[in-house]
């Protein structure tokens, strides 16, 4: 089986973590986001969207870090993606919510345009207007996270037991740490990240992000 990522992308880390925490055989092929690798053939005839993850197993290629960490979960047969109807129902809603919700203003209008400049707006106003709703509603998603979602009891985002959703989340959430969000105003959801941080392979598996994450300290951006 062979996975092709980046370590820098955020939904390559999810699946990357996966198979570390569960020595997945699997071959890594690193996919150059930063020199437009992905965007060429040979890996944009693989895969059309141009987008990391992707995995091939055998005569199977699959995208989208979601779909991948469910496949590998059920490859394994791991808890860690529930048998039980209504259980593996919630892991799938709040895989769901974080990428469609959360995500499309958390990266796309908060962070992404902040530190990528191919994200950044073309004009000053179109910026800051991009940054300011993109503030606005994640604030508004980290207090649904905070509150409903992770709560004051639970140590993960379905329960007591981590799940897929929690190494997926986990991933895109942390984000914010590359424009160095402070998430003490979101105390359940800082406790739960710094749960699926004792992962034996967190560290590691986020290396090469945490080196991209020093080489913006010095950068001013808007947060939470």
């Amino acid at each position: 089986m062979k996975l092709y990522m980046h370590p820098v992308s955020m939904t390559s880390r999810p699946v990357r973590l996966f198979i570390a925490e569960n020595k997945i055989p699997v071959e890594e092929v690193t996919v150059d986001l930063f020199t437009g690798e992905h965007m060429k053939p040979p890996y944009s005839e693989m895969n059309p969207s141009c987008l990391v993850p992707m995995i091939e197993d055998g005569d199977l290629r699959l995208t989208e870090s979601s779909a991948i960490l469910k496949y590998l979960a059920d490859k394994i047969g791991s808890p860690a993606y529930p048998k039980d109807l209504k259980q593996r129902a919630k892991v799938n809603e709040v895989m769901d919510w974080i990428n469609t919700n959360f995500y499309r203003d958390w990266a796309y209008n908060l962070c992404y345009p902040q530190v990528f400049p191919n994200n950044k707006r073309r004009s000053e106003e179109a910026q800051a207007a991009t940054v300011e709703l993109g503030q606005r509603n994640a604030r508004k998603w980290l207090k649904v996270l905070n509150d409903h979602f992770i709560g004051p009891k639970k140590q993960y985002l379905c329960g007591d037991q981590i799940t897929i959703a929690d190494y997926f989340g986990a991933a895109l959430v942390t984000l914010g740490e590359a424009i160095h969000v402070d998430f003490s105003a979101y105390p359940n959801v800082q406790r739960w990240l710094n749960n699926v941080k004792k992962l034996p392979n967190w560290s590691k598996i986020n290396e090469v992000f945490y080196g991209f994450v020093e080489s913006t300290k010095q950068q001013k951006f808007v947060t939470v």
